[in-house]
């Protein structure tokens, strides 16, 4: 089929999906996007199965762009989070997960992974790209390609973080943890923190925050009420939100940003602070 502005247009949003949950980040999503259709545009009249023929690009082009963000994410200011999403908490009506978010602990995990890992994993289970497809996105074989979502899943399940709660027990879980915050009660945080909570900052340089992640319900407790009680927060304004489709809140004021959990089990496993404002363009909240 000819080049055509309006096909390509309906494969948008696909390709920004594919593109995202590779890079986690939007900018990054849409130059991709962006490369493609240059490419699509001189393509030819050869395309028989358009979706699939720009998501192959789609991949090769996200492949090149994970290798050369290796080296400035290495030298990257502190823990690395993806972009976020952040949409108003829409309520009871509106409890039920969206299908098509990309989570955001499965985004910290694939950070993980190689390029080729994260490409061919990413490419198989989530959209579903055969491997013989995807080895030709890597530009090996078949069976390696096999071999490297094979090795991605393994280290994806290993290194997680657990989120196993719907919607409605992460809020509930979430308040309590802001509650306990906000009146200093250690042993009330405790209750809502699993033994392995991590909790991760993302500033990039710009917002002092933890440069590690800290580990463990104590140090994470004692974190999070020093910062609330450290003097600075005079004016912090805090408002429930869906951040990748999972609960969270965003804050304006003395500090911009927002702050997404993952929970298991009742507790939480997880706090993912993006505090870095140029990864928060991505919403007309902040």
């Amino acid at each position: 089929m000819p080049p055509s502005a309006e096909a390509f247009e309906a494969e948008r949003p696909h390709l920004v999906s594919v593109a995202y949950r590779m890079l986690g980040s939007v900018a990054e999503a849409q130059d991709v996007v962006q490369e493609a259709w240059l490419r699509y545009t001189r393509a030819g009249d050869d395309i028989r199965d358009l979706r699939g023929w720009l998501t192959t690009v789609t991949g090769r082009l996200c492949l090149d762009v994970l290798k050369s963000a290796r080296v400035s994410r290495e030298a990257y200011t502190g823990q690395w989070l993806p972009e976020y999403f952040v949409d108003p908490d829409p309520g009871p009506a509106g409890q039920a997960e969206r299908r098509d978010e990309v989570g955001l602990a499965l985004l910290v995990v694939l950070e993980r992974l190689t390029p080729e890992q994260r490409v061919a994993l990413v490419l198989h289970d989530a959209f579903a790209v055969p491997y013989g497809e995807v080895a030709k996105v890597l530009g090996t074989t078949e069976a390696t390609a096999r071999q490297h979502a094979s090795r991605g899943r393994r280290a994806a399940s290993e290194g997680g973080v657990r989120h196993n709660a719907g919607l409605a027990e992460q809020r509930r879980v979430l308040t309590a943890f802001l509650d306990a915050v906000n009146s200093g009660d250690l042993q009330a945080l405790a209750a809502v923190l699993a033994p392995d909570v991590v909790a991760i900052s993302d500033g990039g340089g710009f917002m002092s925050t933890a440069l590690r992640p800290i580990v463990g319900p104590e140090k994470v407790a004692r974190f999070f009420v020093g910062v609330v009680h450290g003097g600075r927060m005079d004016g912090l304004v805090l408002k429930p939100a869906l951040v990748n489709g999972t609960a969270g809140v965003y804050a304006t004021g003395p500090l911009r940003g927002a702050l997404a959990v993952t929970v298991a089990d009742g507790r939480i496993t997880g706090l993912f602070q993006q505090l870095n404002p140029a990864k928060l363009s991505v919403s007309d909240l902040l």
